[in-house]
């Protein structure tokens, strides 16, 4: 059970130091909540597998946790050695509430690496019913002339390409029932001068969810998004300048970002029963009244 009062959260705290891409829990400073004393589980996935790709930290991290609690095994991949610490917390949270956790690191941006872990998933747990298309990369830039070719490729390949991958492997092993659901952005809705490209591939992922949402409902198959605001991870030191960091969520109600564990809920429920007349809808978490 979370605590229902929103003011009452952890704050971001102003001399918070910045670290290098891709950044990790581990590191944190404060240290994001994930769920793992927070968080209570009531059988809603029980039985369940599921993938989630940048599963190590974050949001991920949050909701592999939320997903085992809830009674689900778990896949999760992560990107990098510099992330192995935070992949092997996570599957020891994971393995503490009862339940399998497959680790893997790997890139999304390769289709075969894709294919491969999912194959590697559903032998393991012996089906997949949930795809988390988690794994993000965006790198702050002042101007849309200082995207660079590498960046613009690497923003497109691990946001939106990585996600078609993903729910192209995952779907061969899916049944009616089984659902997608994907990560968006409030950028999608309100656009960031800071984070361009990002923004567009985070556009992309809500048109990709309503679309594939149409394309697989014959099938018994759910697709849905969460589109997040601002939500204390890695991914906000390690790609913002510092005195973003330092404001980081203080435009919303609470003045104050999200902690991953208060976006997992959503994901929860979204991946339950609750949720099985919902698909191709984009939920937004963003601490505001609207998304102008």
């Amino acid at each position: 059970m979370l605590d229902r009062d929103p003011l009452s959260g952890p704050k971001v705290s102003k001399k918070d130091t910045d670290q290098p891409y891709p950044g990790t829990d581990h590191d944190m400073k404060p240290g994001a909540d994930h769920g793992e004393e927070s968080y209570t589980g009531c059988g809603k996935l029980e039985g369940l597998a599921a993938v989630i790709t940048g599963g190590d930290s974050g949001i991920g991290r949050a909701v592999a946790i939320a997903f085992a609690k809830e009674g689900a095994d778990v896949a999760i991949s992560y990107l990098s050695e510099d992330e192995d610490e935070d992949a092997e917390e996570t599957k020891r949270q994971v393995e503490a509430a009862g339940r399998r956790c497959l680790v893997q690191r790997m890139d999304v941006r390769e289709r075969q690496a894709c294919f491969d872990f999912v194959q590697a998933a559903a032998k393991e747990f012996g089906r997949l019913d949930i795809l988390v298309n988690n794994a993000a990369y965006q790198m702050e830039q002042p101007s849309i002339h200082e995207i660079t070719e590498e960046q613009l490729d690497r923003t497109f390949r691990t946001n939106i390409y990585g996600y078609i991958y993903m729910a192209q492997a995952a779907l061969k092993h899916m049944k009616a029932g089984a659902c997608i659901i994907n990560t968006g952005s409030i950028t999608a809705m309100e656009g960031n001068v800071g984070l361009i490209d990002y923004s567009a591939t985070k556009g992309a992922i809500h048109t990709f969810t309503k679309t594939l949402a149409q394309s697989v409902s014959d099938d018994g198959i759910r697709v849905n998004c969460v589109a997040p605001g601002p939500v204390w991870t890695p991914l906000i030191p390690a790609t913002l300048e510092p005195e973003h960091v330092a404001k980081f969520g203080e435009d919303t109600m609470w003045k104050r970002p999200a902690q991953p564990v208060e976006i997992a809920t959503a994901y929860v429920y979204l991946a339950s029963s609750d949720a099985r007349y919902i698909s191709g809808e984009v939920i937004a978490i963003t601490g505001k009244t609207s998304t102008r």
